[in-house]
Protein backbone atom coordinates (compact mmCIF):
# COMPACT_ATOMS: atom_id res chain seq x y z
CA UNK A 1 0.00 0.00 0.00
CA UNK A 2 0.99 3.34 -0.92
CA UNK A 3 -0.58 6.73 0.34
CA UNK A 4 -0.23 9.73 -2.53
CA UNK A 5 -1.59 13.20 -2.55
CA UNK A 6 -2.12 15.13 -5.77
CA UNK A 7 -2.47 18.48 -5.02
CA UNK A 8 -2.57 22.03 -6.72
CA UNK A 9 0.03 23.99 -6.33
CA UNK A 10 3.66 23.90 -6.79
CA UNK A 11 5.62 26.56 -4.99
CA UNK A 12 4.49 26.45 -1.01
CA UNK A 13 5.54 28.97 1.77
CA UNK A 14 8.98 27.54 3.47
CA UNK A 15 6.86 26.97 6.68
CA UNK A 16 4.36 24.77 4.57
CA UNK A 17 6.79 22.94 2.51
CA UNK A 18 8.54 22.14 6.73
CA UNK A 19 5.42 21.06 7.80
CA UNK A 20 5.08 18.30 4.91
CA UNK A 21 7.96 17.45 5.19
CA UNK A 22 8.31 16.32 8.84
CA UNK A 23 5.00 14.53 8.83
CA UNK A 24 6.18 12.94 5.11
CA UNK A 25 9.65 11.85 7.04
CA UNK A 26 7.76 10.31 9.94
CA UNK A 27 4.91 7.91 7.71
CA UNK A 28 7.25 7.59 4.86
CA UNK A 29 8.41 4.13 6.15
CA UNK A 30 4.87 2.76 7.49
CA UNK A 31 2.52 4.58 4.38
CA UNK A 32 5.17 4.90 1.82
CA UNK A 33 3.90 8.58 1.45
CA UNK A 34 4.21 11.09 -1.16
CA UNK A 35 3.37 14.38 -2.42
CA UNK A 36 2.63 14.97 -6.21
CA UNK A 37 2.31 18.47 -6.96
CA UNK A 38 0.22 20.10 -10.55
CA UNK A 39 0.52 23.24 -11.35
CA UNK A 40 -2.02 25.84 -10.56
CA UNK A 41 -3.87 26.85 -13.48
CA UNK A 42 -2.86 30.31 -14.88
CA UNK A 43 -5.91 32.99 -13.29
CA UNK A 44 -6.34 36.58 -13.83
CA UNK A 45 -9.31 39.23 -14.18
CA UNK A 46 -10.00 37.99 -17.90
CA UNK A 47 -9.81 34.23 -17.11
CA UNK A 48 -12.50 31.96 -16.56
CA UNK A 49 -12.22 30.16 -12.67
CA UNK A 50 -14.22 27.40 -14.64
CA UNK A 51 -11.44 26.53 -17.32
CA UNK A 52 -8.78 26.76 -14.45
CA UNK A 53 -10.51 24.17 -12.51
CA UNK A 54 -10.80 21.89 -16.06
CA UNK A 55 -6.93 22.27 -16.84
CA UNK A 56 -5.95 21.46 -12.89
CA UNK A 57 -8.88 18.94 -13.18
CA UNK A 58 -7.14 17.02 -16.26
CA UNK A 59 -3.39 17.39 -14.63
CA UNK A 60 -4.67 15.64 -11.41
CA UNK A 61 -6.95 13.13 -13.09
CA UNK A 62 -3.96 12.11 -15.75
CA UNK A 63 -1.67 10.80 -12.19
CA UNK A 64 -4.37 8.72 -11.06
CA UNK A 65 -4.36 4.81 -12.03
CA UNK A 66 -7.55 2.83 -13.02
CA UNK A 67 -6.73 0.85 -10.03
CA UNK A 68 -6.37 3.86 -7.10
CA UNK A 69 -8.35 4.11 -4.57
CA UNK A 70 -9.06 8.21 -4.49
CA UNK A 71 -10.51 10.30 -1.89
CA UNK A 72 -11.84 13.89 -2.73
CA UNK A 73 -11.02 16.43 0.35
CA UNK A 74 -13.56 18.74 0.02
CA UNK A 75 -15.51 20.82 2.99
CA UNK A 76 -18.80 18.96 2.35
CA UNK A 77 -17.33 15.34 2.27
CA UNK A 78 -17.96 12.79 4.93
CA UNK A 79 -16.17 13.65 9.03
CA UNK A 80 -14.20 11.70 10.53
CA UNK A 81 -12.34 11.42 14.07
CA UNK A 82 -9.61 10.37 14.26
CA UNK A 83 -10.34 7.10 15.82
CA UNK A 84 -12.47 6.78 12.74
CA UNK A 85 -9.67 7.43 10.64
CA UNK A 86 -7.35 5.17 12.15
CA UNK A 87 -9.72 2.23 11.68
CA UNK A 88 -10.01 3.25 8.28
CA UNK A 89 -5.97 3.58 7.48
CA UNK A 90 -6.63 -0.03 9.43
CA UNK A 91 -8.49 -1.67 6.24
CA UNK A 92 -6.96 0.42 3.45
CA UNK A 93 -3.79 -1.67 4.75
CA UNK A 94 -5.52 -4.66 4.64
CA UNK A 95 -6.83 -4.09 1.51
CA UNK A 96 -3.34 -3.30 -0.26
CA UNK A 97 -4.56 -0.66 -2.34
CA UNK A 98 -2.76 2.47 -3.36
CA UNK A 99 -4.55 5.21 -1.90
CA UNK A 100 -4.37 8.68 -3.41
CA UNK A 101 -5.89 12.05 -1.52
CA UNK A 102 -7.04 14.86 -3.70
CA UNK A 103 -6.84 18.63 -3.03
CA UNK A 104 -8.02 21.43 -5.00
CA UNK A 105 -6.60 24.43 -5.44
CA UNK A 106 -7.96 27.87 -4.20
CA UNK A 107 -11.16 27.44 -6.07
CA UNK A 108 -11.19 23.54 -4.62
CA UNK A 109 -11.87 20.55 -6.72
CA UNK A 110 -13.29 20.25 -9.90
CA UNK A 111 -16.50 18.47 -10.22
CA UNK A 112 -14.87 15.63 -12.63
CA UNK A 113 -12.37 15.02 -9.59
CA UNK A 114 -15.30 14.38 -6.86
CA UNK A 115 -16.84 12.19 -9.43
CA UNK A 116 -13.49 10.00 -9.76
CA UNK A 117 -13.52 9.84 -6.35
CA UNK A 118 -14.38 6.35 -4.59
CA UNK A 119 -15.32 8.83 -1.64
CA UNK A 120 -15.16 12.51 -0.47
CA UNK A 121 -13.51 13.21 3.16
CA UNK A 122 -13.61 16.90 5.21
CA UNK A 123 -11.13 17.78 7.00
CA UNK A 124 -12.73 20.55 8.57
CA UNK A 125 -15.83 22.59 8.49
CA UNK A 126 -13.93 25.87 8.27
CA UNK A 127 -12.49 26.80 4.90
CA UNK A 128 -8.79 26.24 4.90
CA UNK A 129 -5.86 27.28 2.58
CA UNK A 130 -4.93 24.81 0.22
CA UNK A 131 -1.17 24.82 1.51
CA UNK A 132 -2.55 23.80 4.87
CA UNK A 133 -4.48 21.12 3.64
CA UNK A 134 -1.13 19.31 2.83
CA UNK A 135 -0.01 19.39 6.69
CA UNK A 136 -2.84 18.72 8.40
CA UNK A 137 -3.67 15.80 6.45
CA UNK A 138 -0.09 14.64 7.17
CA UNK A 139 -0.38 15.27 10.96
CA UNK A 140 -3.93 13.08 10.89
CA UNK A 141 -2.49 10.71 9.20
CA UNK A 142 0.58 10.56 11.10
CA UNK A 143 -1.50 10.63 14.15
CA UNK A 144 -3.70 7.60 13.23
CA UNK A 145 -1.07 5.57 11.88
CA UNK A 146 0.45 6.33 15.61
CA UNK A 147 -2.62 4.45 17.37
CA UNK A 148 -2.35 1.99 14.76
CA UNK A 149 1.22 0.90 16.29
CA UNK A 150 0.95 1.92 19.76
CA UNK A 151 2.79 5.26 19.86
CA UNK A 152 1.53 7.39 22.13
CA UNK A 153 1.78 10.49 20.19
CA UNK A 154 -1.83 10.49 20.16
CA UNK A 155 -4.00 11.33 23.19
CA UNK A 156 -7.59 10.84 24.22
Amino acid sequence: MRISLISVGTKMPGWIQTGVDEYAKRIQKSLGFSVVEVPLAQRSKSSNVAQSMEKEAANILAKIQDSDFVIALVVTGKKLSTEDLSKRLAEFKVEGRNIVFLAGGPDGLHESCRQRANEQWSLSDLTLPHPLVRVLLLEQLYRANSLLEGHPYHRQ
